[in-house]
């Protein structure tokens, strides 16, 4: 039995229902971390047991190794284990409807998504063409390389990079979506269970977002922390994980995508890893994704708070079968009217009166015809 959230309730603030109570978000993220602990564990059991019995060879950590391809996948499926522990946690601990973690419609909102993954193509492709051409322009370019120090790896071949690509495309939605119910949706909601302001929870995951890629650069750092916020902003705004999902997919497809191109999917750099240069970028291109959406979202009159709950329609109760319904009396059905009005008793076809043995619907007996014919002036039969 789960109890949605009291109508009027901002995004950040979706678990905080009737049923609250100050151990339920606590309890439920460590469901969520202990969950995503415990598969992850038998992710890496699992490949490295394939790695073994496929006679791989050994990695620097001594343990046989799946290749390219196959640490990538396994990976992507470590990262979005997570994403089944956030639904369950919001339902079994919080008591809640597990949708209230996608929106404050109590779902995701499907075709709102797909219009945030439009705008959002354009935006990982101008994010990524700024970035380079301004690491051209400032010789950002001849400091970088590959994460070994080495040249491109080059095209792979049509092979090697439809079968990357159909991993990307299998995997990396799951990947993406799970890191923002974490650190948008469940971090966000369970801060937001204890603080009306939305800005501690805001800040607080923006930082661990940038946290879980790694300790790079300063600038790296910088910049995974404000799209963090940013994203955790407009989810609020927003009412919904869509715009943040929506881009977060884009970026990693097409990011990942160029890098199975040029072969580098083995590449240890990660936007941690990001110059000033992309810093500079992001913060403008960023901020132009989000007044796009911040603008669809108002001409479409996107619900940024939970709606009034809507009543159950009244079912008519079901007949008993065992009673027999009686008849209904039906009134008799009138008598045919006669062609012919009937006339009053003595009253004649031609109107006269005086004449008792007219029957009563107008017609002589036939024995006193000739007598009302010899009664009249003309002779005539009446």
């Amino acid at each position: 039995m789960t109890t949605p959230p009291p109508s009027g309730t901002p995004y950040h603030r979706l678990a905080r229902t009737d049923r609250h109570r100050w151990w339920r978000p606590l309890l439920g993220s460590l469901l969520v971390l202990g969950g995503t602990l415990v598969v992850l564990c038998l992710l890496a059991g699992v490949g490295t047991a394939i790695a073994a019995l496929a006679g791989r060879p050994v990695g620097p950590d001594g343990v046989p190794a799946l290749g390219t391809l196959g640490e990538l996948a396994l990976t992507l499926a470590m990262i979005a284990a997570a994403l089944p522990f956030v639904l369950l946690a919001a339902r079994w601990v919080q008591a809640r409807p597990a949708g209230t973690v996608s929106s404050v419609l109590g779902r995701l909102r499907w075709r709102w998504l797909g219009i945030c993954l439009l705008v959002a193509v354009p935006t990982v492709l101008l994010l990524l063409g700024g970035s380079l051409g301004l690491l051209a322009l400032t010789g950002g370019m001849d400091e970088g390389g590959t994460g070994d120090g080495g040249t491109v790896g080059g095209w792979p071949g049509w092979a090697g990079f439809l079968g990357a690509l159909a991993l990307l495309l299998l995997l990396a939605p799951l990947q993406a979506a799970a890191e923002e119910y974490v650190f948008r949706g469940w971090l966000m909601q369970v801060v937001g269970a204890y603080l009306r302001t939305p800005w501690p929870a805001i800040a607080l995951q923006a930082v661990l977002f940038s946290a879980a890629h790694g300790w790079g650069t300063r600038w790296g750092f910088a910049e995974l922390a404000f799209v963090g916020g940013l994203l955790g902003w407009l989810s609020i705004r927003t009412g919904g994980l869509e715009a943040a999902v929506g881009l977060h997919v884009v970026n990693n497809l097409i990011a990942l995508g160029g890098a199975a191109a040029l072969g580098e999917l083995a590449a240890e750099e990660t936007a941690a890893d990001a110059p000033w240069e992309m810093l500079v970028v992001s913060v403008l291109v960023h901020l132009g994704y989000a007044v796009v959406v911040l603008g669809l979202a108002r001409r479409r009159r996107l619900p940024t708070a939970a709606p009034e709950p809507t009543p159950p329609e009244p079912t008519a109760p079901a007949p008993d079968p065992t009673t027999a319904a009686e008849p209904e009396p039906t009134a008799p059905a009138p008598e045919p009217a006669s062609a012919t009005a009937p006339l009053p008793v003595g009253v004649g076809r031609d109107g006269c009166d005086g004449y008792r043995p007219v029957t009563p619907d107008g017609v002589l007996p036939r024995g006193h015809r000739e007598g009302w014919r010899a009664a009249r002036p003309d002779g005539q039969a009446g």
